[in-house]
C-alpha cells in the first residue's frame, strides 16, 4: 500500500463537503483538492465522482458553459447525512491521532 491509498476516503470527504457548498465539476474540484495538497488526475476523480453518485451521494446533470458542456455535481439530502456522520467520525479520530503527551 502506498501513501494514495491511505487518502481515498479524505478525498471523497472534501468532495462531499465542496458539493455541500455549491455544484462542483471535475476540472473545478481537481484544481481545489490541489489547493489542498492532493494531486488527482481526471482519470482518478471521475471513477470517484461516480461512485458517490451511484451510491447516492451526489446527482448530477449536464450544464452548458458558454460553448463547452460540463457535468455538475450537487450534493444529495443522503450525501449531506454522510457527510455529517463523517464529520463526526473525523473529528473523533483526529483528536486519537493528535492528542497531547503521546
Amino acid at each position: 500500500m502506498n501513501d494514495k491509498d491511505l487518502y481515498g476516503g479524505l478525498i471523497r470527504l472534501h468532495v462531499l463537503h465542496h458539493a455541500g457548498e455549491e455544484p462542483i465539476f471535475g476540472l473545478g474540484i481537481i484544481e481545489e483538492l490541489r489547493r489542498h495538497g492532493y494531486e488527482i488526475s481526471a482519470g482518478t476523480l471521475y471513477p470517484m465522482l461516480h461512485g458517490l453518485e451511484r451510491r447516492g451521494y451526489l446527482l448530477s446533470r449536464p450544464e452548458q458553459s458558454g460553448k463547452r458542456a460540463r457535468r455538475v455535481y450537487e450534493i444529495t439530502p443522503v450525501g449531506r447525512e454522510a457527510l455529517a456522520d463523517a464529520k463526526i467520525k473525523v473529528k473523533e479520530l483526529f483528536g486519537e491521532l493528535f492528542e497531547e503527551g503521546r
